[in-house]
């Protein structure tokens, strides 16, 4: 009898018995095992990583303070659920003072534990096996991969430099849009840092109407951004009535572990959020959720960390474009997008790349700069600001680190 029985059941959404057997390697498991070799070879040279996606600083000792208060009291204790009136509270606040946007915190708020959860749970609630889920490419995937393990189906939608990472909202083919139940977007965008403009926002809630479709827009660097204010999907007339949007304590308050957010908008998406997250997890830990709550209250917190990102992205492009690379300052996010050259010249030698991975992988092995690649909708890198610097001191001379190894390299693109 075989008794290794197991590898027969996986279910056919993560791969069923061929699952685990596959010898594909994710991208960023491909860059991390690039970035141990580079330094097991180089191990007296400092690697600049750029590729870091999570802000380099931890949440202010204010807010540790506020968790440690919190953690304390015995009444904290206690399982969430969907509960938790102070976020609540707090959540409608911000967003009436920072995003101009009434909300009704009992039926229009509710808490998450980060909007990766929330866009784990959702497909639950709106995907039936056939309906399309309409994504943004680049971008983040969960609530696609989520939607095909209900049955649903993904079409993406490339982000494009000549139409400034908005995606084209009517060139998607009438036999998508007629099974299309939910269009996710995400600005400003990650990885092309990319903000979508008011216009954008009024054409997206006339296309939803006019189509049936359930927005929602992923907030998740809604505060980092280095002019004006934060626009909020919400905040565009008719938007409450077609969608919902995903707030993060993560990059807005430097609290990326800490796991907690807010769904906002439509109620009856989110009591239909509310009734699957029921069955998914029992709430956030209350002290975690009072610490979020004293950050929305506290919104400049978020304003100070967005201009220590927009200096260290003028530093960044300066370096880069006297390197030779098309760099252009993004209105927000910690995240620069620039195009990957074809090859490099460096001591006569010319090195071709066929893909923004292959550049990728060099950079590291042979610079120990390490970014992150996007294939998805042409061939672009993604340096992040959020490298550890204690300073702009350090920050500039980072830089200039960056600009040495580099100078002697000749690019083509």
């Amino acid at each position: 009898m075989n008794k290794d029985y197991i590898q027969s059941l996986f279910a056919q959404r993560i791969g069923g018995s061929s699952f685990g057997e596959t010898t594909q390697i994710y991208k960023f498991e491909k860059i991390k095992r690039a970035k141990r070799y580079a330094k097991e070879k180089n191990p007296h040279v400092e690697l600049l990583d750029f590729g870091v996606g999570e802000p380099d600083e931890p949440a202010p000792l204010e807010v540790v303070d506020i968790l440690a208060q919190e953690a304390a009291k015995p009444e904290n204790r206690f399982y969430a659920d969907n509960g938790g009136q102070l976020l609540k509270e707090a959540a409608a606040r911000y967003m009436k003072r920072v995003c101009g946007v009434e909300v009704d915190p009992q039926s229009e708020i509710i808490h998450s534990i980060g909007i990766k959860a929330a866009l784990s749970i959702l497909p639950a609630a709106l995907i039936d096996p056939g309906d399309y889920a309409i994504m943004t490419v680049p971008g983040y995937p969960v609530f696609g991969t989520h939607a095909q393990y209900y049955g649903g189906k993904v079409y993406n939608l490339p982000l494009l430099k000549e139409n400034q990472f908005l995606p084209d909202l009517y060139s998607i083919p009438k036999d998508v849009l007629s099974k299309a139940k939910v269009l996710v977007l995400n600005y400003p965008n990650n990885p092309t840092g990319a903000v979508a403009s008011r216009e954008f926002f009024e054409q997206v809630v006339d296309f939803a109407f006019e189509n049936r479709i359930v927005v929602i827009h992923d907030f998740a660097y809604a505060g980092l951004v280095f002019e004006g204010k934060p626009l909020s999907f919400l905040s565009i007339p008719g938007a409450k009535e077609v969608g919902i949007e995903l707030h993060s304590a993560s990059k807005n308050f430097n609290m990326t572990g800490w796991r907690c957010g807010f769904v906002v908008g439509n109620s009856k998406l989110v009591k239909a959020y509310g009734h699957v997250k029921d069955h998914t997890d029992s709430g956030q830990f209350l002290a975690i959720q009072h610490a979020y709550a004293y950050c929305l209250d506290h919104s400049e917190m978020t304003e100070k960390i967005a201009h220590k990102y927009s200096r260290r992205m003028d530093l960044m492009v300066e370096a880069l474009r006297s390197l030779g690379f098309r760099a252009t300052k993004p209105q927000a996010s910690f995240f620069l997008y620039t195009e990957a050259p074809k090859a490099v010249s460096r001591g006569g030698k010319k090195t071709f790349f066929s893909s923004a991975e292959d550049c990728t992988q060099w950079l590291i092995q042979e610079k120990l700069i390490s970014t992150v690649p996007w294939d998805d909708a042409g061939s672009f890198l993604r340096w992040s600001v959020t490298y550890p610097a204690k300073g702009e001191e350090k920050e500039k001379e980072i830089m200039q680190k960056l600009k040495e190894r580099l100078s002697d390299c000749c690019w083509e693109w």
